[in-house]
């Protein structure tokens, strides 16, 4: 089933603790979360998963963060497989970005997501089939109407 969009790693983290730390870009990231169709892959909540217990200032507990990955889980989720890891070594050669770019880049195409919702690549830019866009910048309203 095609997906609305693609939420990156760091959206869903802004989204589970950053009400403290950043909250305007949780307030963006909560809304991403709640009003969009999303999808993700494995690499992403893989990702949440060591960011969210390692990475913050105020870690998750364990419980809270395998209950997110639970949540996230109801999503569509591409999976990371031979495929998806050739493709986006692909793309990050064509589009000089990292591996892990190229990858969440063939995760969005999978699932036919047009927007890729993220702060790590260049806003506005079209990578193959999927449009960047920072939410950061153009605010929760009007990301939640591309």
């Amino acid at each position: 089933m095609p997906s609305d969009c693609f939420l990156d790693t760091n959206i869903l983290i802004y989204a589970a603790a950053g009400r403290d730390e950043n909250p305007e870009k949780f307030e963006v990231a909560a809304r991403l979360v709640q009003n969009e169709r999303f999808g993700l892959s494995g690499q992403v909540l893989a990702e949440f998963y060591v960011i969210a217990r390692t990475k913050l200032a105020v870690p998750l507990s364990f419980e809270e963060a395998c209950l997110w990955v639970d949540l996230l889980s109801a999503f569509p989720v591409a999976s990371v497989d031979e495929l998806l890891v050739r493709q986006g070594i692909s793309y990050a050669d064509r589009f000089k970005v990292s591996y892990w770019d190229g990858a969440i880049i063939a995760a969005a195409e999978r699932l036919q997501a047009p927007v890729l919702y993220t702060e790590d690549l260049n806003h506005n830019q079209v990578y193959g089939s999927v449009r960047v866009i920072n939410p950061f910048l153009i605010g929760a309203a009007a990301a939640s109407e591309t």
